[in-house]
C-alpha cells in the first residue's frame, strides 16, 4: 500500500518514498510538504559522562565560563564540539596520507 503526502496548499501529492528521496537529495521541493509552524526539534536523551579534573583546571574552566557568560558544562560541551568538528574535518585528510 502506497502512502501519499499532500502539500500545504492542497495542489500536489507525492509518495512517502518520493519525499524521502527528495529529502536525501537535499531538495527544496519538500518545503511545500513541511509545516514548519508545527515542527519541533527532538534531541536525543543526554548520556551522563563523569570526568575528574584537578582543582586548578576547574578554577580555570570556571573563570573562562564566567567571562563568556556560560556555565562550566556549556563551556566544556562547546570546546569538545569544536575539537570533534576539527577532528572530523581532518580525519579524511589524515587517512589519505
Amino acid at each position: 500500500m502506497t502512502s501519499f503526502i499532500l502539500s500545504h496548499d492542497g495542489t500536489r501529492t507525492i509518495t512517502v518514498e518520493e519525499f524521502d528521496r527528495l529529502f536525501d537529495e537535499g531538495s527544496d521541493e519538500i518545503e511545500a510538504f513541511i509545516d514548519r509552524s508545527r515542527s519541533r526539534v527532538v534531541y536525543p536523551k543526554a548520556q551522563r559522562v563523569n570526568v575528574d579534573f584537578p582543582p586548578p583546571m576547574v578554577r580555570s574552566l570556571d573563570a573562562v565560563a564566567a567571562a563568556r557568560g556560560v556555565t562550566r558544562q556549556a563551556l566544556i560541551k562547546m570546546w569538545l564540539a569544536d575539537k570533534l568538528d576539527e577532528h572530523a574535518r581532518r580525519a579524511p585528510r589524515d587517512a589519505a596520507e
